[in-house]
């Protein structure tokens, strides 16, 4: 008895279906498991979110499976068909076009009702982008958050970069090869910038990583003539683990501290964005330079006053 199917119905398991959640290579094909193909061969039903796609997987491993279309234009009215066959008996594999089903793809409406309907849905685990991406990265791992896709409108993405701009996990992001580079240009102007690895074509002829500071990989970018491909963008969190000599800044910040005009909020934010390095490192780095000015202002008027006396 599958661990997720309801321990107080054992019924319900002779009378419907199972839904697998299979993920599928993102480009060479020799990455598809062996339990993917085993679970192919002998579900009912494929729910494929581009079926042309599905059938030249299944074509070249010789397997000859039922597809029915699932993608986000009709995954209202496929949720429900699908859950009368998998009700029925029906076994059902979920798969998307590549990688792991749900992840930036169609299949949470399905995959949701399905457990509410104590139908046992069962992974099978494979290639996911954002994984395959951050394993190679040299990013820190133990903590990171995956965003997908960003809004295509750049009023509604910048206000969600902002929302991100002081989150110390590494940061993955999807994004397409038209909105690349204004995507990029837009994190530097609001999250600073920061150290990033971008991927391209991962496990396909042409893969390609490459690693600096956004402003870097930017330039880069707009010299080609061209970018094709899926892309996978992973960016350095808030506390960023780089070379940094606080001493190079320090006496640009003892002259705005002077003047008395920046707060050391707003210093360390400033500084934050322009060198790529932690805002609360910083922020402490600044209010331990402002009290040492401070004791050294004491200490030179009280010998001007012991001067007088």
């Amino acid at each position: 008895m599958p661990l997720n199917s309801p321990t107080n119905d054992s019924l319900q398991k002779f009378l419907t279906g199972t839904l697998y959640i299979v993920a599928t290579p993102i480009g060479n094909l020799k990455d598809i498991t062996f339990r993917a193909l085993e679970i192919f061969e002998k579900v009912d039903l494929i729910a494929a979110e581009d079926t042309r796609h599905t059938k030249k997987l299944l074509s070249h491993f010789n397997i000859q499976s039922r597809l029915i279309a699932y993608h986000e234009h009709n995954e209202e009215q496929s949720t429900k068909g699908i859950l009368e066959k998998l009700k029925s008996g029906f076994s059902v594999a979920l798969v998307s076009s590549a990688g792991t089903p749900t992840v930036s793809d169609p299949g949470y409406r399905l995959i949701n009702t399905a457990v509410k309907e104590n139908i046992p849905v069962v992974p099978i685990p494979g290639v996911s982008a954002a994984i395959t991406a951050l394993s190679a990265s040299g990013l820190p791992s133990d903590r990171f958050i995956f965003i997908g896709f960003l809004p295509s409108k750049s009023a509604k993405r910048r206000e969600q970069l902002e929302a991100l701009a002081d989150v110390d996990s590494t940061l993955i992001f999807y994004e397409s090869p038209r909105r690349i580079v204004a995507v990029m240009d837009e994190m530097i102007q609001i999250m600073g910038d920061r150290y990033a690895v971008f991927s391209r074509e991962m496990t396909k002829t042409y893969e390609e990583f490459l690693r600096g500071n956004l402003s870097g990989l930017s330039a880069e970018l707009k010299n080609r003539p061209a970018i094709k491909g899926e892309i996978t963008l992973l960016v350095s969190g808030d506390k960023i683990e780089k070379p940094f000599c606080f001493d190079d800044v320090r006496p640009m910040v003892e002259k705005e501290l002077k003047k008395g005009k920046t707060g050391v909020l707003k210093l360390a934010r400033e500084l934050s964005k322009a060198y790529g390095v932690s805002k609360n490192m910083l922020y402490e780095k600044i209010v331990e330079l402002k009290s040492s000015m401070s004791q050294e202002s004491d200490g030179e008027k009280g010998e001007s006053d012991d001067g007088q006396t």
